[in-house]
């Protein structure tokens, strides 16, 4: 825009021009043609005080020789075809540095160097403030490189991938958050979550304790069938340190909040066998230390119909004889966990315990282990709830594909900042979705 207005433009067509001066200023000035003259020039400066930089071993109070490139005038030009003619005796053999023009200009430390009017005025006000003693030397950038010798990103060739290796990257990325949601769903937030639970469990089971409506059978005091997740018991074994709220259930999502009870089977201390099956590494590991237990370690089970004490008879595995059934109005209890490393369960490990104390009435059941599901069967998977794992599976490709779109329009460190905490939350709802899939008793 011409610095001389025309009086006669009306004003808010001088301020239109303004802004539009002002914004043409302001894309020229970060387009990348402006970025690499900058970066050219820093680049320069850095390799200018390289130079005149000391050599090693240089002491305070020595000359060393330094170089800076030529400017290109008549002045220059005759003083180096003259000082070309007839060298300096005192310069070394040798040169510390490597010419940094095509045709540099040497220098010895000390001996003075055409400054600009700029450096003069600031040269003359340091002078104040100068101390005594040989000027330091300047010090050198840090991780500089010479021109030609630069190793940084800003020296590599920009990739361009093919439509294949986006695909690829793209599919490694989803699978890096996948597993990443999942193994801090089973490590840390699984073990949140069984707390929490527990403690929910705890104060709904005392409740209804305290006024008699706790379950006795498959069904609630109103003849209700018993949904899955409900607390039906409170366990505890003082030799391993177990102190857990049972609930009904023993699928692989109702057992991430504790122990579950097997539907098919009377309540423990009711005549018959009562089956109690618990997670073994993941979502607090209830059941880790099941396999310590030795015969004659005492326990309980607390129910709505009361205090049930039991004593263990012993430990079996796959293959072991099984101990006889019990006898008419006696009670045993099964306690079942998966056997084997950490996450990998070779089989399933059972404790058996037997009634010491008076045995309850038995409760109506309605499921028998033929109408079983096989989701709540031992070391089962719980497919049931899959629909739920594709819903979360398509929120997370949803967020992938806008976090591509506003990469390409608002850049890195914006889009990081937004979806970042999106990408994280839907990589642990599949996570969560995708261990009720892995081993109820894991």
């Amino acid at each position: 825009m011409s610095k001389h207005r025309n009086p006669g433009t009306p004003f808010w067509r001088r301020i239109t021009d303004a802004f539009a001066d002002f914004a043409s200023r302001i894309s020229a000035r970060s387009s990348s043609h402006a970025r690499a003259d900058r970066a050219a020039a820093k680049r320069d400066a850095a390799a200018e005080r390289a130079r005149r930089m000391p050599p090693k071993g240089w002491k305070p109070g020595q000359p060393y020789i330094f170089e800076t490139a030529r400017v290109a005038s008549d002045a220059t030009e005759s003083a180096a075809a003259s000082s070309a003619a007839t060298p300096s005796e005192s310069e070394p053999s040798g040169a510390h540095f490597n010419p940094g023009s095509p045709d540099p200009i040497r220098h010895e430390s000390g001996t003075a160097v055409p400054p600009t009017r700029l450096a003069s005025i600031i040269g003359w006000f340091a002078l104040f403030g100068r101390k005594k003693g040989p000027a330091k030397p300047p010090t050198r950038p840090r991780n500089f490189r010479l021109p030609g010798q630069y190793t940084g990103a800003s020296a590599k060739p920009a990739i361009v991938l093919t439509r294949r290796e986006l695909i690829v990257r793209n599919s490694l990325a989803v699978l890096s958050v996948l597993i990443l949601g999942l193994v801090i769903n089973i490590f840390i937030l699984g073990n949140l979550q069984h707390s929490a639970s527990q403690q929910q469990l705890t104060n709904a089971f005392r409740v209804q304790l305290s006024e008699a409506t706790a379950p006795v059978s498959e069904g609630d005091f109103q003849q209700v069938l018993l949904s899955d997740g409900v607390p039906v018991a409170l366990i505890d074994i003082p030799s391993i340190g177990v102190h857990e709220v049972i609930v009904e259930g023993t699928s692989s999502s109702v057992l991430k909040a504790g122990p579950g009870h097997r539907r098919d089977t009377i309540l423990p201390g009711q005549m018959g066998v009562s089956v109690i099956m618990g997670r073994a590494a993941a979502y607090g590991g209830p059941f880790s230390r099941l396999q310590e237990l030795k015969p004659g370690d005492p326990f309980s089970v607390i129910t709505g119909q009361g205090k049930q004490d039991f004593e263990v008879i012993g430990l079996r595995y796959a293959g072991d004889p099984a101990p006889a059934a019990p006898k008419a109005g006696s009670s045993r209890i099964i306690l079942e966990t998966a056997r084997g490393p950490a996450f990998v369960p070779t089989g399933v490990v059972r404790v058996d315990a037997q009634l010491t104390s008076t045995p309850q009435t038995s409760g109506k059941r309605q499921t028998t282990f033929a109408t079983l599901a096989a989701a709540d069967r031992e070391l089962a998977t719980d497919t049931r709830t899959i629909w739920a794992l594709v819903f979360a599976l398509q929120f997370l490709i949803l967020i992938e594909v806008a976090l591509v779109w506003a990469y390409v329009r608002v850049g890195l460190q914006r889009t990081w900042v937004v979806f970042l905490p999106l990408f994280l939350l839907a990589g642990l709802l599949v996570a969560d979705q995708t261990t009720s899939l892995l081993p109820n008793l894991l």
